[in-house]
C-alpha cells in the first residue's frame, strides 16, 4: 500500500510539473511570469549547492524547532493540567477559545514591538501558533480515554498520578504527536510568513523577499519556493514515520479496526 501511495504521490508531482511546462512553452501565459517548470526545477537543483541560500534554510528551520520545542515543552503539560483536573479545564475553556482563532502573522506587528530581535520574534510567533493544536489535541484526548481503564486502575488501590502515568497518558500521546505533527506544519508556514512580512537578516522568507526585490526573478522565487514544499514534505513524512515507529500498537489497532 505504501508502494502505491509513492507512485501515485510521484505521478501527481510529475502530472503538475508537465501542466506547467506545457503552459509555459506553449505560450499561453507569460514565460516570465511562470517559467517553465524545468527551468524552476533547474534552478532549485543548484540553490543546493548556494551557501547563502543554505544559511537562510538554516536560519528558517532553526527559528522553526526552537518555536516549535517550546510549543511542546508548554502546550503538553499545560493540556495534562488542565485535562486532568475538570474545574481548571472549564475555567480555562472560554480563554482557549478565544484566543485559538487569532492568526499568528495578525500579532507581527505587536510582537516586533516586544521583541527586536529577528530570530527570538520568529520563535515568539511559532510558539503561539504551535501552542494551539498541541494544546487542544492533548485536552480530547485526556478526554477520550477509556474511562473503564481508569476506574480499573482505581480499583486496585492506584491514585490519580499513577492512573495519569499508566493509563491516562499512553492512551492520549498517539493523538498528542498527532497535534505536534500538525503544529510543526503550521510553524513553517509561519516562520516563512515573518520572514517575509517582518523582514530580517537570513531566511527562507527572507531569500523569497529578495528574489522581488533584485529584479523580479520568478523563477528563483518559484524555486525557493519548491524548497520550501520539499522540507514540508520531509517534516511530515519524518514525524509520520517517527509516530509509526513509536506508536506502533496504535497503529496495528487503527488498521484492524478500519
Amino acid at each position: 500500500m505504501s508502494h502505491r501511495r509513492i507512485a501515485l504521490g510521484a505521478a501527481g508531482v510529475a502530472g503538475v510539473v508537465a501542466v506547467m511546462e506545457a503552459v509555459s512553452r506553449t505560450g499561453l501565459v507569460d514565460g516570465t511570469a511562470l517559467p517553465p517548470a524545468s527551468t524552476v526545477l533547474a534552478e532549485a537543483a543548484k540553490l543546493a549547492a548556494d551557501r547563502e541560500f543554505l544559511v537562510d534554510v538554516g536560519a528558517t528551520l532553526a527559528a522553526w524547532s526552537g518555536g516549535l520545542v517550546l510549543a511542546v515543552l508548554v502546550a503538553v503539560p499545560l493540556g495534562v493540567l488542565l485535562g486532568s483536573v475538570p474545574f481548571l479545564g472549564t475555567a480555562a475553556r472560554a480563554l482557549v477559545e478565544l484566543l485559538r482563532p487569532i492568526p499568528s502573522v495578525a500579532l507581527i506587528p505587536l510582537v516586533i514591538l516586544l521583541v527586536a530581535e529577528p530570530a527570538r520574534m520568529k520563535m515568539s510567533l511559532i510558539f503561539y501558533a504551535c501552542l494551539w493544536p498541541i494544546l487542544i489535541n492533548t485536552l480530547y484526548a485526556l478526554r477520550d480515554v477509556d474511562p473503564v481503564a481508569k476506574d480499573s486502575l482505581r480499583g486496585f488501590g492506584f491514585g490519580t498520578p499513577s492512573v495519569l502515568w499508566h493509563v491516562s497518558l499512553p492512551s492520549a500521546a498517539p493523538f498528542i504527536a498527532t497535534g505536534v505533527r500538525i503544529a510543526a506544519s503550521v510553524a513553517l508556514v509561519v516562520v516563512i510568513s515573518t520572514e517575509l512580512y517582518a523582514g530580517g537578516v537570513n531566511g527562507l522568507g527572507i531569500y523569497l523577499s529578495e528574489t522581488q526585490s533584485a529584479g523580479g526573478r520568478t523563477d528563483l522565487l518559484l524555486a525557493g519556493a519548491v524548497w520550501c514544499g520539499v522540507i514540508g514534505l520531509l517534516v511530515a513524512t519524518g514525524l509520520r514515520k517517527l509516530e509509526r515507529i513509536a506508536f506502533r500498537w496504535h497503529a496495528s489497532q487503527i488498521e484492524g479496526l478500519s
